[in-house]
């Protein structure tokens, strides 16, 4: 039995859920044996980790990278984070997000390099910010969702409604890395 782990990361809007997606997304991770990844906020961070942490007898767990600050030498989470279906906690001092999400600041930088490969589905400017991470840095990311609701993300990564499409990326990434980025 292998004991490596493979994290994928789930990213889209934090104020859309966007539930016919991501609930069969999530818990097509967890069956699969993966971690899951997000940014530990609501929307689509909150239904994928609540889909995936419900899926019965699921080895992966469910982590969050939560964005912070530290005022006066004590350590602030944003209001809200971690989602309650986060069961790993990151807690960052890194506050940025949305239009400067990606500024050295934003925990996007750990969102984006951390997982093996990623989904993005549709959101605002942070979510943006992440796909344009994913290719300055060469991760493997497909856009999930109709493909006018990608317009602002880099024209060079792939769109797709297809669940079926997803899961063959995700595997590809996960058994040919090598291929699709170096990490």
């Amino acid at each position: 039995m292998s004991r490596e782990r493979h994290i994928i990361g789930v990213f889209g809007s934090g104020q859309e859920e966007h539930l016919e997606r991501v609930i069969p997304l999530a818990r097509w991770i967890a069956e699969a044996g993966f971690d899951l990844l997000t940014g530990a906020g609501s929307g689509v961070m909150r239904a994928a980790a609540d889909a995936f942490v419900r899926v019965v007898g699921r080895r992966g767990i469910s982590i969050g990278i939560v964005p912070g600050t530290v005022r006066d030498g004590d350590y602030v989470p944003r209001a809200g984070y971690p989602n309650p279906g986060v069961e790993l906690a990151i807690y960052t001092h890194l506050p940025l997000s949305g239009e400067q999400g990606t500024e050295p600041l934003s925990r996007n930088h750990i969102n984006v390099l951390t997982p093996h490969a990623l989904v993005s589905l549709p959101g605002g400017a942070g979510t943006a910010s992440e796909a344009a991470l994913c290719s300055r840095y060469g991760k493997p990311i497909i856009l999930f969702g109709p493909p006018d609701a990608f317009r602002r993300f880099p024209a060079d990564i792939e769109r797709t409604d297809s669940l079926e499409r997803v899961t063959e990326f995700i595997r590809a990434a996960i058994h040919e890395p090598a291929r699709l980025h170096a990490h």
